[in-house]
């Protein structure tokens, strides 16, 4: 799959820009905050339906406009497809393909499927239980929209259940047999979710460890476990809530379930959030995004696009290049890549062989480096 042609209207600090891209690296080079990050975030728009950084549509609205479009044509499985998403604040967000709009967003969800790679990953490790929970859903629901379906219908129930505990709690009552039905959606829901991430962290570890192993050249032993306390069966999970009953009277919200899982991300036998250096903590994330877009390839026969932001930060040379080695082995498809040296990242991928297509990008203006060479952009870098 290959993002042909993308256009940009009124979105972050991109006026209107219309953009023709090449089918294997696409570098995006230019100062902080000259809008390259964006043109990256405008393709995870058009993947997954909404900004890898900020979720609130009408913020990624330019200044002073009343609406914005991301437009791209992309070329999969030997077929066009346009793809599109209009927003205009104080109006429900309007995603189409092949100009018809979806009547949900959850049907766009896996069909062009991409994965970024940025510094705000670091949140993986830094933060709680549900930021791991999201990322392991999002991958899965890329390739099994059955779980999507059934992750959807777990939360609807769940969020019906903490309602009438809060309810409960407020009124000062307590009725048990108001839960049942609430609970007898959930148990099932909860025992079906929990088999299929404990069998995607199965299958997925192994080739996490190889390519973590790749990048660092074996430098550290890692490990991602699978956490949970749910049960396998309905009925193991309906004994659990029962023990959890006055646990949830008093803390009025259900305590027990796969909303409560997470997943161990370790460094030798200790968790990586405290014991990993920055480089390792990135390594390891750079590890788990490659390997989730080689996992959804082999799941869905398509090979995601790959979208990597400021990979420099908190990294050494050393593993920079092992990464581009990596990427350009042929088992990646189309990858963009952002930078603020404008030599530094097409250098090293022209030393792999591969096809390389650089743009400067300055103050929300995209250049392609032939069209700079002949006529330059302002720009801070000077003779870089």
């Amino acid at each position: 799959m290959v993002l042909e042609h993308l256009q940009l209207l009124h979105f972050k600090n991109h006026e209107d820009s219309d953009l023709t891209f090449g089918a294997e690296v696409n570098c995006l080079l230019g100062d902080n905050g000259s809008g390259k990050t964006n043109v990256l975030d405008a393709v995870h728009y058009l993947c997954h339906t909404k900004s890898y950084f900020n979720p609130i549509d009408g913020q990624n609205i330019a200044h002073g406009k009343q609406h914005m479009l991301i437009q791209g044509i992309f070329a999969r499985h030997d077929q066009q497809e346009k793809v599109s998403c209009a927003v205009e604040r104080g109006v429900k967000k309007v995603f189409r393909r092949n100009e018809k709009a979806y009547d949900r967003l959850a049907d766009h969800v896996g069909r062009f499927p991409a994965v970024m790679i940025a510094p705000a990953d670091a949140v993986l490790i830094q933060e709680g239980s549900e930021t791991r929970r999201r990322w392991i859903d999002s991958v899965i629901s890329q390739f099994d929209r059955e779980y999507l379906s059934q992750l959807m219908a777990y939360n609807k129930a769940l969020n019906q259940r903490n309602t009438l505990l809060r309810y409960f709690a407020e009124n000062r009552r307590w009725d048990a047999e108001a839960l049942e039905p609430w609970d007898a959606q959930l148990f099932p829901l909860a025992v079906a979710i929990r088999a299929k991430r404990a069998e995607f962290v199965e299958l997925f570890v192994p080739g996490f460890l190889e390519t973590y192993r790749e990048i660092t050249n074996g430098a550290e032993t890692v490990s991602v476990r699978y956490l949970t306390e749910v049960g396998t069966t309905d009925e193991a999970v309906h004994q659990q809530w029962n023990e959890a009953q006055n646990d949830d009277r008093r803390l009025r919200r259900t305590t027990r379930g796969i909303h409560k899982d997470d997943l161990a991300f370790d460094l030798g036998e200790h968790p990586i959030k405290k014991f990993g250096s920055q480089g390792q903590q990135k390594s390891f994330l750079i590890a788990l995004r490659l390997s989730q877009l080689a996992y959804i390839e082999q799941a869905t026969g398509v090979k995601p696009i790959l979208l990597l932001d400021d990979i420099f930060d908190k990294i050494d040379d050393k593993r920079v290049k092992a990464l581009m080695r990596w990427v350009t082995a042929g088992e990646f498809g189309q990858v963009f890549i952002t930078d603020t040296d404008l030599g530094r990242i097409p250098g090293m991928f022209r030393e792999t062989g591969a096809n390389v297509r650089v743009y400067e990008v300055n103050s929300g203006t995209v250049r392609e480096a032939d069209e700079v060479a002949s006529n330059p952009l302002p720009s801070k870098h000077g003779a870089q």
